[in-house]
């Protein structure tokens, strides 16, 4: 989870592990970390007031019952049609735009929000399938759920899943299909890019917070109300909605990465309706926003000692054939000639550090993009920044025709109102900066101040840290991979310990998210859940 831009649209279909990795933001995260403004990091100290770990407060279930004047919403009727790819239909749902003031129900267009729906058909033109229905979230906050069944899951997942349940995708608030939150047109959004995220000096300061106010006035001014009801809390209970419209008594749910978040707080909402639920990738809904940014950063941090592990073994390696730390030297001065003279692309967009680090950065949600950015680093080197640059557009979701998807506007907005922000202005951030740097000697300083984007954020937060418990949901299977940059594996352990109802499974690896990629165990046990029921032991690891 992030608090810098990212984005979703249809394009090609990826795999389930590039969907995950490419729709969750990282240089600037939703929760944040907990440390003192000098940089400290001890519990409880943190000067956003936000609660952190053990004394978060418990999030408290909602009532079993529905209220009378959500009945409207819940007793809606779909009008499916063919849509996307072959083997899905689509819809709309309509739910309440405040949950407090939900008007006269999905008629009331002033009170509503629609969101789009699809789901997967019948194999072989048979019925509804044993299991119901199973909702899939690929993360974010942004990632558009419609595009990752349609091209991913509906493809990938194994086939006795998809025998066994109608794979179900709803775009959230504010994301992809559904009523879209809208913050800067595309040639803003190449200049916001572009933005120093290393400031030097005071001017490159001021140039920095002026770009994050500048987005946070521009999703304001684009998408009016809307962008004070896109919170999590918010998205989980329009999947109960969209639960009792397809006549589902309990949700069942795969989530990675933000999804885990949301899936989570789906359980703690509604724990009696919780049917199996996997989370993987987890998120730890108990630790502030600059502890999350910190730890992400560490995450980081852990994922490119691992990739430079692997490239100083060969030959050709673009950060030389020392040591690990050397390497990270290395990749540093490369940043640096780039912030003092951006590379040439072919294009007219140089190649700037802050797209150089993003580009970096994307490669490390997946071992399998270890050559690519071998190859970049080695191009960057001799003054040709296009892949890089290439890099940095898959991970912003910039197509070729200069278009940007959504998930970068939706991303801080979700996570700004989900969470008091990690730094409340400049001089915040740049306290922290050696604390981030420490964390890690690559990635801090641009993390750290990437954290800054909520400072200025046009609505406040509605949310705060909070520990889940879901008391009496049925099996909850915890996801965590060992070396994960994005959410690191402690964001696993952390919310196997407050779910009451949690099995953790362990895949120690490399990369962002387990599920179907590539190890048997991991694979096995989820899958045996989903269809069987049968979920695995409580701290179950696999390789």
């Amino acid at each position: 989870m992030s608090q810098q831009p990212p984005g979703p649209r249809a394009r090609t279909a990826r795999g389930p592990r590039r969907v995950a990795a490419a729709v969750l933001a990282v240089t600037a995260l939703m929760l944040s970390g907990c440390s003192s403004e000098d940089g400290s990091d001890s519990p409880g100290s943190d000067p956003s007031g936000a609660h952190a770990g053990a004394d978060a407060p418990p999030l408290k279930p909602l009532s079993e019952s529905i209220p009378d004047n959500l009945r409207p919403y819940y007793d809606q009727k779909l009008s499916w049609r063919k849509c996307g790819i072959e083997g899905f239909e689509c819809a709309s749902l309509r739910v309440p735009l405040d949950y407090d003031e939900p008007g006269d129900g999905p008629d009331d267009t002033g009170h509503s929000v629609r969101l789009a729906v699809t789901r997967s058909e019948p194999q072989g033109g048979g019925g509804k399938p044993k299991g119901g229905s199973l909702h899939v979230n690929p993360g974010g906050p942004g990632g558009s759920a419609i595009d990752y069944v349609q091209q991913a899951a509906g493809l990938a997942y194994p086939p006795k899943v998809r025998d066994h349940y109608t794979l179900v995708g709803m775009d959230p608030r504010g994301v992809g299909h559904s009523e879209p939150v809208e913050c800067l047109s595309d040639k803003q959004m190449d200049s916001y890019t572009r933005v120093d995220q290393t400031p030097d000096s005071e001017k490159e300061t001021d140039a920095l917070t002026a770009a994050y106010e500048r987005f946070a006035k521009g999703c304001e001014k684009r998408s009016g109300k809307l962008l004070g009801h896109v919170s999590t809390t918010e998205a989980a209970r329009d999947m109960d909605v969209l639960r009792g419209v397809l006549g589902d008594k309990k949700l069942n749910y795969v989530g990675a990465s933000y999804g885990t978040y949301l899936g989570a707080t789906y359980a703690g909402l509604f724990p009696k309706r919780s049917g199996r639920l996997v989370l993987d990738g987890a998120m730890d809904p108990s630790l502030s926003a600059r502890r999350v940014n910190k730890e992400q950063t560490a995450g980081f941090e852990t994922a490119f000692k691992a990739f430079a592990k692997d490239c100083v073994g060969q030959s050709d390696c673009p950060l030389g054939t020392g040591s690990v730390s050397e390497a990270g030297e290395e990749l540093g001065d490369f940043f640096e000639k780039v912030d003092r003279k951006p590379l040439k692309t072919g294009s007219s967009r140089p190649l700037t550090e802050s797209l150089a680090t993003t580009g970096v950065i994307r490669a490390m949600y997946d071992e399998g993009s270890w050559p690519q950015l071998r190859e970049a680093l080695a191009a960057g080197k001799k003054g040709d920044g296009a892949p890089l640059l290439a890099l940095s557009d898959d991970y912003y979701e910039r197509g070729p025709d200069g278009e940007y998807s959504n998930i970068m506007y939706a991303n801080p907005a979700v996570n700004c109102l989900d969470a008091p922000p990690a730094f409340s202005d400049a001089a915040a951030a740049r306290k922290a900066v050696p604390s981030f740097e420490k964390a890690s000697p690559v990635f801090g300083r641009n993390f750290a101040w990437a954290a800054l984007n909520c400072a200025q954020w046009p609505v406040k937060p509605t949310g705060e840290p909070h520990r889940i418990a879901a008391k009496g949901a049925d099996p909850i299977v915890v996801v965590g991979t060992t070396r994960d940059p994005a959410t690191p594996y402690r964001w696993a352990q952390g919310l196997a310990g407050q779910l009451s109802s949690a099995r953790l499974v362990t895949y120690e690896g490399d990369g962002h998210t387990a599920y179907l990629r590539g190890s048997d165990c991991v694979d096995s046990a989820v899958t045996s859940y989903l269809v069987q029921g049968k979920p695995p032991k409580n701290g179950t690891t696999c390789h």
